[in-house]
């Protein structure tokens, strides 16, 4: 399938078609955070997030930043290419569960060492996910993890008719 055509980025804004392949770590010391069932799970300035040419910006949170006993490991598992052998988590507060909604990566790969044990999230089932003030909203397709907030334009990987990128 052909390249689609990005969408240029205004002032303040990127391109996840800048982004590179493979993809790229970087910290991020703005405030990201995460609520599900009235209670913020996941709040931290110490977060990472990564790069990767066609997708929103996935973003990672120390486990030292997560509510404890919200995070439960939930079996299997799966392999990226970049990133090595991911483990799936459920988040449970109170009453209300999510099942397979957070991973982790408890080896990875040298590159992105810098992320070892610490937590990705879907942002579709949260009841916000935020990066400063702005609530992002879910990468487009069921599989993949990215946020989108309006400083970073596509079109991204996960919208109809995007399986061949």
């Amino acid at each position: 399938m052909q390249r689609p055509t990005p969408q240029p980025p205004g002032p303040g804004q990127e391109s996840a078609w800048d982004y590179p392949r493979p993809p790229r770590l970087e910290p991020v010391g703005e405030r990201l955070r995460i609520e599900f069932n009235g209670v913020a799970i996941a709040d931290t300035t110490a977060g990472h997030r990564v790069l990767e040419t066609s997708h929103p910006p996935v973003y990672y949170f120390p486990p030292r930043d997560l509510l404890p006993a919200s995070i439960v490991d939930a079996g299997g598992g799966s392999f990226c290419e970049w990133k090595g052998r991911a483990c799936y988590h459920d988040v449970v507060v109170g009453d209300r569960r999510l099942e397979r909604v957070a991973w982790s990566y408890p080896n990875p790969t040298d590159r992105f060492a810098a992320i070892a044990g610490h937590l990705a999230f879907y942002c579709g089932p949260m009841d916000g996910c935020y990066v400063g003030s702005e609530r992002a909203t879910p990468q487009p397709g069921g599989f993949y993890g990215g946020w989108v907030t309006s400083r970073v334009v596509g079109p991204f990987k996960g919208e109809p008719g995007t399986e061949g990128w």
